[in-house]
């Protein structure tokens, strides 16, 4: 595009009821021969200078309150800038599949699947009874003495230092495998393991800081997606390499620990984030803090006489955590939000109590002495697999999860129960690895129903903050149940006895689920003329927004009259019956 000369535009050719000082900067500018002026009138779609205010015209003229300069000085302003947001999108996907690729190679543990197997092999020589009352109870200990400390220090050290500090106790873990020889040794490197695993809170929010929100759906299927294949492809691997390859349990170890190693090199490379969720949400430079849904609760509560108290108290009361725990509690008055994170507490207490000791009644069922004839790895494969379809499914059920959800839940967690007696009663080797399997599924199957149900009705503060609570919580539980059934300081059972007391466990949460839902059904069926309330139902965000406010302003809406016309969010509407035209009408004809 030619732009015209510096005669084509003067102060003559604007309107008369423009200002003077409109055409006064005109005049300076065209005899600077400033031609972005032209750019800024013959846009398409502005309106005449003569329809605008003065305080407008003069702005866009001076292209802003931000590029007011003193008269002798010449701003020049690009033309176009869609160049910089391209590279910058760019640069985010490629930090995005780094960090991607990362995960995976973390995952690539093919050793990790025949650990028990390894120590109770002539190389390391340890018991049965040492490895499961002394060394794996350990396990439980750390990880609920480091999760909350490495949370914070996840959000507070912007997530790099943390994944450096998981590559590092990962090597840390197979160097006291490989070396170690005593008991402990192994408390050890049970202490370094509960490490990694509290570390693994910093990989999903470190790939969501790299992108914009619009694009968090699809990196939280390209992460999982990743670590998925990184855990599949390690399980074959190992057993590859173990069932066909005659590699020994000492040699892929080894191997492990060189991908370890790798992947702490790829840690030290990943770029180090400027915000974070809760501690750093400023950007460096910038005076105001990232958007978010903490910034509109209120700051603190009220009455004046409370106001005056000291500074630091204040401080304490109106800060982030404080806000969020208060708003959490308000939250937690949706029935579906309590009784999806009563599962994942109890559900996921059970599920880990049988993932740490599986392995340990697969040896104590099936001893080979040849290491060829050990399938750990080929099962956690097909576990891996079966878990991620049954998630992929659970995507696609539709159903009333506000009447049925309790039913679903007794029923899955009826058939846990079973398959976790069937794993203590029976000598077959082959069972025990098809019930682990189904085990793992059922449980993968309810796990994303549970984190839509959960998050959908919060904010991303709040989500982080009710999950982070839950999975203590759980952690809490699974580590006084260890404390009690398998350390050697409490009842110190065997491992066919811990599975048979899991399965009471489970049999206890199955009849209570069953029995909460047959009661919810039998109310439903008293009252199946009335539409369920609003706040018993978790449909969509903005639904289950609306009926949380709508909730809190009306208080408990179980004490509506049966004869109240069901509440609806305000964004939606619908027709009204014959009824709601009565119940309408009443009120202007008493007027």
């Amino acid at each position: 595009m030619a732009y015209p000369t510096t005669g084509a535009l003067s102060p003559a050719c604007l309107p008369r009821r423009c200002d003077q000082r409109l055409r006064l900067r005109l005049f300076l500018e065209r005899r600077r021969g400033c031609r972005a002026l032209w750019v800024l009138w013959s846009a398409p779609g502005r309106e005449h200078p003569a329809q605008q205010g003065p305080g407008l015209r003069y702005q866009e003229a001076m292209g802003g309150l931000d590029s007011m300069v003193p008269s002798g000085q010449v701003v020049e302003k690009p033309v176009t800038l869609e160049a910089r947001p391209g590279r910058e999108l760019k640069s985010q996907w490629f930090l995005a599949s780094f960090l991607c690729f990362y995960g995976f190679v973390t995952q690539m543990r093919p050793g990790e699947s025949f650990i028990t197997p390894y120590l109770l092999s002539p190389h390391k020589n340890f018991t049965q009874k040492q490895i499961t009352n002394e060394i794996t109870p350990v396990l439980s200990y750390s990880y609920m003495a480091v999760l909350v400390p490495i949370f914070l220090l996840t959000d507070y050290l912007r997530y790099k230092p943390v994944l450096v500090l998981q590559g590092l106790s990962y090597v840390s873990v197979w160097l006291l495998l490989l070396l170690g020889t005593t008991v402990l040794h192994m408390q050890l490197l049970e202490l370094f393991y509960g490490v990694t695993m509290a570390a693994r809170i910093a990989y999903a929010p470190y790939i969501f800081s790299l992108v914009q929100p619009a694009h968090y759906q699809r990196m939280a299927g390209y992460s999982r997606a990743a670590v998925l294949l990184g855990v599949f492809s390690s399980s074959v691997l190992g057993q590859l390499l173990v069932t066909v390859g005659g590699v020994d349990f000492t040699r892929l170890n080894y191997i492990s620990l060189g991908f370890l190693v790798f992947s702490l090199v790829l840690a030290l490379f990943l770029k180090r984030p400027r915000r974070s969720l809760f501690f750093n949400r400023n950007e460096p430079g910038s005076g105001a803090a990232s958007p978010s849904e903490v910034d509109h609760m209120h700051p603190g509560p009220g009455p004046p006489s409370r106001r005056k108290l000291g500074p630091l108290r204040a401080a304490w009361r109106d800060s982030v955590l404080v806000r969020m725990l208060r708003e959490l509690g308000t939250s937690l008055q949706v029935p579906q939000l309590r009784l999806w994170s009563l599962w994942w507490v109890f559900n996921s207490t059970g599920y880990y109590l049988i993932i740490y000791y599986a392995h340990i009644l697969w040896a104590a069922v099936h001893s080979a002495p040849d290491s060829k004839a050990v399938y750990n790895g080929g099962v956690d494969a097909a576990a891996t697999l079966l878990s991620a379809l049954t998630a992929f499914a659970a995507g696609f059920v539709e159903i009333r999860w506000a009447l049925w959800a309790k039913l679903v839940i007794g029923v899955v967690t009826a058939v846990q129960a079973g398959l976790v007696f069937l794993l203590s009663s029976t000598r077959n080797i082959w069972l025990c690895y098809a019930a682990i399997v189904l085990f793992r599924g059922f449980y993968q199957f309810l796990v994303p129903i549970a984190t839509f149900q959960i998050a959908s009705s919060l904010s991303k503060e709040l989500c982080a903050l009710v999950f982070g609570v839950n999975t203590l919580l759980a952690t809490i539980l699974n580590t006084i149940i260890t404390l009690i059934v398998s350390d050697k300081r409490g009842l110190g059972l065997s491992v066919h006895s811990q599975f048979l007391v899991y399965f009471v466990y489970f049999l206890v949460l199955s009849v209570a689920y069953l029995g909460a839902a047959l009661r919810s059904l039998w109310h439903f069926q008293r009252g199946r003329h009335q539409s369920l309330p609003l706040s018993h139902e978790l449909g969509s965000p903005l639904e289950e927004k609306a009926a949380q406010a709508l909730s809190i302003q009306d208080g408990d809406l179980h004490s509506l009259p049966p004869e109240a016309p069901p509440l609806i969010p305000k964004d939606r509407t619908r027709p009204l019956g014959p009824a709601s035209r009565e119940q309408s009408q009443q009120p202007e004809a008493q007027a």
